[in-house]
């Protein structure tokens, strides 16, 4: 066992209410010690808030928690056991290469858990070595970094360290190990792996803790478990949502990379669509186009009926009885992301008062886009600023008479322009981690040791709505290319 150790002032304050379910659901063990880890990236910001020390994390003590071969004092060390439906095919899972260190509260009062991803072998890594590379690991860290920066609730980044020890994959790759932050790991597979594995009171044991720590309102319902089931329902709705209208495509959708508190997590082939087409995919495992962008809402819905199975025998003693209730649950998450897609798609379009035709008229652009294949971001970035030179769509008259219709729309309510155009830029972001741009990145840090591309791309990303001089170059979409961009699962 490695002793714990806590450098001075570095700020670790944790709990470990996770520990304190049925071992059923973690094993506990350490993290496998590495050669010669170096600090590579430190998000300062994010360390901030979770009220750590910056400059403890980056010294030698620092970098040794970070890597794993230190524990931090009051940590816990823990791999945790869930399942998953993984391209529909349900398996036994767990954390195979990540331990869970424990829950780090802030200044706040806010609980965070710190996750070690890359630290080794676990009793659930299924013949892996357990360790990770640093290529996606650093992906990770600029994806979830610009997403929370969108607004859209995500796991975080807190460092990259590199071991100084290779991995095996296709070729030798530098090993890394990556800090993550989230809410929580609950996952809609912790809940399967509970009733498949478990007992009724496991599940029981299970929802009450996950009731807690992110829906504590439930706790006061009559049936809670069915407001649970309902808020966990709302909230991935608006997850769902808040995607779709920045065009990203999350690549793996597995129920075991569904978050209970409604964060993103698990970022493997994800990517960001240039041209808008519901069908696009970029992850090379994704042969069927399960996940592809337009798919994304009702893989949604799917893995959402697998948590409300879990969940059947907490509903009501009466199977039927709970298999309605959780129908009725269910069949309203279309009603919820719609909701969330339509009011956030009339920001996007300055769009303040709803009208019945405003869905239609959204669905005209989107159609418009998809046949002239115009580039989703810019698209709304060209409506907001009124410049539509070096769009597909203005070459149209179909786009004509779509424009003059949105026009009128306009016309039609009392804000004014300046109002409009205030809406739409906070709503349509400059610049996303285009997929170009972040591979440059990934190869000028991976194979040549330059983090300065890195470091200005994730300057660029963390005010996507500032909409300044200097973030109009990464708006670029990338040259055509007759290959199409695909993405790995992160190995």
């Amino acid at each position: 066992m490695a002793e714990n150790y806590a450098p001075a002032n570095a700020g670790w304050k944790f709990d470990n209410s996770y520990a304190r379910l049925p071992d059923l659901f973690f094993t506990r063990l350490d993290p496998n010690p590495v050669n010669s880890p170096e600090l590579a990236l430190l998000n300062d910001r994010l360390a901030e808030t979770l009220g750590l020390n910056a400059e403890a994390l980056r010294s030698r003590e620092g970098t040794a928690i970070l890597a794993g071969n230190e524990i931090p004092e009051g940590a816990s060390p823990l791999a945790q056991a869930y399942a998953g439906h993984q391209f529909g095919h349900f398996t036994m899972l767990g954390d195979g290469r990540a331990l869970l260190l424990g829950e780090q509260i802030t200044p706040g009062g806010e609980r965070f858990d710190i996750q070690l991803k890359g630290s080794g072998r676990t009793p659930y890594s299924r013949g892996g070595d357990g360790r990770a590379a640093l290529g996606p690991m650093l992906r990770e860290y600029i994806i979830s970094e610009a997403m929370h920066a969108l607004g859209i609730p995500t796991t975080r980044s807190l460092a990259v360290v590199t071991t100084g020890e290779p991995v095996y994959r296709e070729t030798e790759l530098t090993g890394a190990v990556l800090t993550r932050v989230a809410a929580s790991h609950l996952r809609v597979g912790t809940f399967q792996y509970a009733a498949n594995w478990g007992s009724s009171q496991d599940v029981q044991a299970l929802a009450d803790y996950a009731m807690e720590r992110h829906f504590p309102d439930t706790v006061k319902e009559t049936d809670r478990y069915l407001a649970f089931l309902r808020e966990v329902i709302k909230r991935q709705a608006s997850l769902i949502a808040r995607w779709q209208l920045v065009g990203f495509i999350h690549g793996v959708m597995n129920t075991d990379n569904m978050a209970i508190a409604g964060e993103t997590i698990d970022y493997g082939p994800c990517a960001f669509m240039n041209s808008y087409d519901p069908a696009t995919v970029f992850s090379s495992i994704d042969r069927q186009g399960r996940y592809a962008f337009g798919n994304q809402p009702y893989i949604a819905s799917w893995n959402l009926a697998r948590f409300a199975e879990a969940l059947l025998p907490l509903l009501d003693e009466d199977q039927e009885k709970a298999i309605k209730k959780a129908e009725e649950e269910i069949s309203a998450f279309g009603k919820y992301y719609r909701e969330h897609w339509l009011s956030g798609m009339r920001a996007k379009l300055g769009i303040f008062q709803e009208e019945s035709e405003d869905e239609e008229l959204v669905k005209e652009l989107l159609s418009l886009m998809h046949k002239h294949e115009a580039d989703y971001t810019n698209t709304f970035l060209a409506l907001t600023f009124g410049t539509t030179e070096g769009n597909a769509l203005p070459d149209c008259s179909e786009f004509a008479d779509w424009y003059a219709r949105w026009q009128a729309r306009l016309k039609r309510q009392q804000e004014s322009s300046e109002k409009t155009m205030a809406l739409m830029k906070s709503h349509n972001p400059a610049v996303i981690p285009r997929n170009h741009r972040v591979e440059e990145a990934l190869e000028a840090a991976v194979e040549h040791e330059d983090y300065t591309v890195m470091e200005k791309l994730l300057k660029v990303l963390a005010n996507p709505y500032e909409h300044s001089p200097e973030q109009a170059e990464y708006a670029e979409p990338p040259a055509p290319s007759k290959v199409p961009y695909r993405t790995y699962c992160g190995t």
